[in-house]
This record gives structure tokens, sequence and C-alpha cells, in this order.
């Protein structure tokens, strides 16, 4: 399945600016320093560049990261004004919208299970439009001057001052505005991937937990069926150029005890957008029968009867004990 050789047609002309392979940090979750060629791919979700892509995979420990990666300086590109977390209420539609919400307060309640307390504060990296701060207000348990949210631009972070949560427009490594030792729970839902050194986002987090605090981590999972099955490219966990870190299970909980905080509890969520992008960008960009019409049924903020198919299969999956794409690890300091 790889057809990553030449750049899709449809792809913008313009190309990123690069952080060169030389330039690369050691492993973050086991310091190697060897790596060999893992997939490629063009950024076949948003088409935001021409730049192709390789994800390089540590030699010693297994650790798949993107190299090279824009430069920081290229987040505005890599992520648009109108990318989905930003706006999720307005693209996705309503019903798969109500879904959402009923498997996210599953989620949360598994959460809040391992806290030993009534949580008194709650942070959320990467939180968007702020939806799973308004759910914890929405029970109560928390005021909304005790409710944080990270988030990397201004608009969404502006909107959520204004209804008078603790929102902050900054990256984890460069925050100082978050006492340490004051979050019972911090949720951060499909960001490590996103970040340029999860060991040291980890390492933050774990100084901002409370005693006993609660971190709940959620990721694409790179043993899951559908990240094998379409592992040379065109995988919908990649999310190229965007996913810099991809884990399994064994080396995100070995990156997490580096920073002290042991796992408590694992779960496999639905990973229903992974595959519909896979087969979205199998049959939009592969060389030989590519159709853009059919591929438009694979997209997860389009296709519902699929996105209705997929999560089904999933839920049926990780009930049975299978390995699905999104992988949930709770940890506790």
């Amino acid at each position: 399945m790889n057809h990553a050789a030449s750049p899709p047609q449809e792809l913008l002309e313009a190309q990123v600016p690069e952080i060169p392979s030389e330039a690369r940090s050691c492993c973050p979750v086991c310091s190697g320093h060897e790596f060999r060629p893992f997939a490629e791919g063009y950024d076949y979700e948003l088409r935001t560049c021409r730049n192709r892509w390789t994800f390089r995979q540590c030699a010693h420990c297994g650790h798949v990261m993107l190299d090279p990666r824009p430069r920081l300086e290229m987040l505005p590109v890599i992520y648009p004004p109108d990318y989905y977390s930003y706006n999720l209420s307005s693209q996705v539609n309503p019903l798969a919208l109500k879904g959402k919400e009923i498997l996210d307060r599953f989620k949360f309640r598994s959460i809040l299970r391992h806290l030993p307390r009534q949580p008194a504060s709650f942070l959320d990296i990467g939180c968007g439009d702020g939806r799973y701060l308004r759910l914890m207000e929405q029970w109560k348990m928390i005021a909304r001057e005790r409710l944080f949210g990270l988030e990397l631009r201004e608009e969404p972070v502006a909107r959520l001052r204004t209804e008078g949560f603790q929102a902050i427009c900054n990256r984890v490594e460069t925050c100082e505005e978050i006492p340490s030792r004051s979050i019972d729970v911090t949720t951060m839902f499909h960001v490590i991937e996103h970040v340029d050194d999860p060991h040291q986002v980890i390492a933050k987090v774990a100084h901002w937990l409370a005693p006993e605090g609660v971190f709940a981590i959620e990721t694409p999972n790179l043993e899951a069926l559908d990240a094998r099955l379409f592992a040379r490219t065109y995988w919908g966990g990649y999310h190229i150029p965007r996913h810099w870190h991809l884990f399994t299970e064994q080396s995100l909980t070995r990156l997490l005890a580096r920073s002290n905080l042991r796992v408590v509890a694992k779960r496999f969520q639905t990973g229903h957008s992974f595959w519909m992008y896979s087969f979205h960008h199998l049959i939009r960009y592969n060389r030989t029968f590519p159709s853009q019409r059919i591929a438009r049924w694979f997209d997860p903020f389009r296709g519902l009867p699929l996105l209705v198919m997929f999560t089904a299969f999933d839920q049926i999956r990780a009930a049975l004990g299978f390995r699905t794409s999104s992988l949930l690890i709770i940890a506790r300091k």
C-alpha cells in the first residue's frame, strides 16, 4: 500500500521549512540515537504543504517519530484556522456529536474512579473549543476558576476566557501560569503525539499534578489492526505532518515512568476516524483508481453511516479484548 513516491497533484505547491535530520534529538523514550525508516507520506488530510514526510523508528525501543519535521514557526500553516479541534461543534454532524458526548461521559467516569478524592481542579491540555471543561462544569464538581485549558490558538482561548474558564494560550513546555502540585486531574487526549518533546511535556504535567493526582493520556496505538494494515503510508493515525510521535502501550508506559508516574489502568477506545481516514486516503490518492467521490464517504465529518459502523466495530473489538487504534492510559502521581 505504499504510494508515497510522488506527491498527489492536488496538494498545495508550498513546502514548509523543516528541522533537518542532523538536528534531531535522541529518542524521548530510551535516549537512543539509531533510527530506521518506518513510513512515509504527505499531508493527505488537510493538504497544507507539498513536503514528503518520513517516520523513523528507534532501533533500540521501537518508538516512532517524524523526522524531519516542520519548524515550530510553521505551526499556523499545518494547523490552519479551520482545523477541526478549534470548531468541532460546527464541523461534526449533531448526531455524531451526541454520540461522542455519551462516550466522553463514560470515559471521564472511568478516569475519575482512579482519583481517591473529589477533584478540586482540572486541566485539559489541547482543550480546543472547551468541550471537556464544560463537561466537568456540568457535573458541578469544580468551579470555573479551577477549570484550566491549554490551547495554541488565541481565538478559542479568548472565547473560553470570556466564559470564565482559566484558558491559556501557550505550549506545555513554556507555560508558567499553572502552579506546581495544584491539579487533581489532567487530561491530554490526542495531543502527546503532536508535541516536539513528549518527555519534557510529561515531566511538566507531573510537576503540575497534586499528590495522588491523575493523568489520563490518549493517543494513537501503533499496535492496532488498522495501523498494521495501512502502515506504509495511508494510516489515518499518522495525521501527517501534525503527528510527530507514535506510541505503543509499552513505550508510553516507559515514558510515563521516566517522570515517576505509575500506570493504574489502560483502555482501548474507538478509533473510527483513523479507520475512515485510512480508507479515505487509500481511495483518494492511490494512483491506480483514485476516486474523490467514493473517498468522501469515508470522511469522518461527512460519512455518518460509516462513522457509526466503525465506532460499533471498535467498541465490540475493545470489549472482546482487542487492541483498537486509540490507546487510553491512566497514570497517577
